[in-house]
């Protein structure tokens, strides 16, 4: 069974090798990484386009920063960070993240969870909840994307995205619903 020291020691030569400037082994690291990246950008910003130049962007910092990476942890943690906060840079320039909060309700933390949606297995692929995914509000998507496909909490992601622990808690469970009523054909 692997060791967490395996798997931060995962690409260990070709890390050291982008340490020192080599660009075969940059190619060979942009190569391992380039596509999982790039669809947590498409993810979380909707537009392929939006989602190639953030990616870009990430691995010219990626590779920019590179010498500060101390194998603490994975290295596809460290680039998945890196990626992912570009993302949420990118949205916040743009101004398209929006919490979708309702500020005339009362304290969103004090309400209890809505039980799970409730999805149809027929006829679910990838695909169909990938394009539903599409269809959420960049507050919802995003919430969503964090929390269940790249393994963020609550409190991470309110410290990610400056917004409270309850309105995270709100807009995941938000999303789910919504993510339900467009899968299900519900819309």
């Amino acid at each position: 069974m692997p060791t967490a020291a395996d798997y931060r020691d995962t690409h260990r030569e070709l890390v050291l090798g982008c340490q020192q400037k080599d660009r075969k082994c940059q190619r060979e690291l942009y190569g391992h990484y380039a596509k999982p990246m790039y669809n947590i950008c498409l993810r979380m910003l909707k537009h392929s386009h939006d989602a190639e130049d953030v990616m870009q962007v990430a691995f010219v910092d990626i590779f920019r920063k590179i010498d500060t990476f101390n194998f603490d942890a994975s290295i596809s943690a460290w680039i998945k960070r890196i990626i992912v906060n570009r993302c949420i840079d990118h949205l916040k320039k743009r101004r398209l993240l929006t919490t979708d909060y309702d500020a005339r309700q009362h304290d969103i933390a004090s309400e209890e969870p809505d039980p799970a949606p409730a999805f149809s297995a027929q006829n679910m692929t990838v695909d169909r909840v990938r394009k539903g995914m599409m269809q959420l509000s960049e507050g919802y998507r995003v919430v969503l994307s964090l929390y269940i496909f790249e393994g963020y909490d609550h409190e991470e992601i309110s410290h990610i995205l400056g917004i409270s622990v309850g309105t995270s808690k709100s807009q995941f469970s938000r999303a789910k619903k919504r993510l339900a009523q467009i899968l299900n054909n519900k819309q």
